[in-house]
């Protein structure tokens, strides 16, 4: 057996925690509509919230930060119903400080309206579908997205792009642990 208290062991673990540490960290923050805020949307762009919800892939763990004027609107989640009637009585939770933040800690279809009488007829609103590796509203059809969502910085800082297809994030920690395992067994002399 290894000593604990050897240079060379102190050395190994010293190892094995900086190669844990650089693993990706796997939940992002996001922005609601990028640049545009959380606002009623434009004429000109009346269905920011439904494409921003089609070109975003949310997971578990992730966030949506919701930026705006605390004297001018809020925010607040509501049932499908609610949603697509605009009704604001009895919302699940109602935001109001400017900058809310409403964690993921759960699958499902979530539904968000400007807690602003009036602002949820004006399409001030954002349907997330998640939990089956997509985001969607219905109001809108995937044909008429962009084939990628852009990032560009903010006044916020940037915005993070959706994980590409890259492997599975299991394999730092595996890599570790199988050279923790070979080192310590060198050490103790066993291999």
């Amino acid at each position: 057996m290894a000593n604990l208290r050897s240079p060379r062991f102190q050395l190994l673990l010293v190892l094995q925690v900086l190669m844990l540490i650089q693993s990706k960290v796997l939940c992002y923050q996001y922005k609601v509509g990028d640049l545009d805020a959380w606002g009623i949307p434009t004429s000109t762009n009346p269905q920011v919230y439904t494409k921003w919800s089609k070109t975003h892939e949310f997971k578990m763990g992730d966030s949506l930060l919701f930026l705006y004027p605390p004297s001018q609107d809020s925010v607040v989640q509501v049932t499908a119903q609610a949603y697509t009637s605009c009704n604001l009585k009895d919302p699940i939770l109602h935001m109001n400080n400017g900058n809310s933040l409403f964690n993921f800690t759960s699958l499902g279809d979530f539904y968000f309206t400007s807690g602003e009488p009036g602002h949820c007829q004006k399409n001030q609103k954002l349907h997330i579908s998640f939990g089956n590796g997509s985001a969607y509203s219905p109001s809108y059809g995937p044909s008429a997205l962009p084939d990628s969502a852009p990032s560009y910085p903010t006044v916020f800082g940037t915005i993070p792009a959706p994980p590409s297809s890259a492997p599975s994030q299991s394999f730092p920690v595996l890599m570790v642990a199988v050279v923790g395992f070979v080192v310590c067994s060198l050490l103790s002399g066993n291999l």
